[in-house]
């Protein structure tokens, strides 16, 4: 089953340079779109505002009658666009949406926010 990364493109973390001329949520987009391109069974897609400011940027990770996951706090770089890769193949992969920690690529641990059981049928 895809699960799917949802990335806030409007994340801007403390010291975001204006000069840059996008924030740091739209990069982080970029590298997390230019991986999955060809990945089968995980999909990107950007949103504007996920809430968590205090902890940009921020990312969901969601798949149908899974877990679903909140995490922030990432720096826009090419490790942080592979770890959430890697833990949306693993959680694709997983019945319930549970990826066992001992499984976690090492850039996403410790940025775990919230984690939201499926909704009922």
């Amino acid at each position: 089953m895809t699960t799917t990364i949802t990335i806030c493109d409007t994340c801007k973390r403390e010291d975001w340079d204006s000069a840059a001329g996008h924030t740091d949520g739209e990069a982080l987009a970029e590298l997390v779109e230019a991986l999955t391109a060809e990945v089968p069974d995980v999909r990107m897609r950007r949103h504007s505002c996920l809430m968590g400011c205090s902890r940009a940027c921020n990312v969901t990770l969601q798949s149908p009658r899974k877990m679903a996951y909140t995490l922030g706090g990432f720096s826009p770089s090419a490790e942080t666009a592979a770890g959430l890769v890697d833990y949306a193949v693993r959680h694709a992969a997983s019945a319930t949406g549970v990826v066992p920690y001992r499984d976690w690529p090492a850039a996403i641990k410790g940025h775990f926010i919230t984690r939201h059981p499926p909704l009922p049928e």
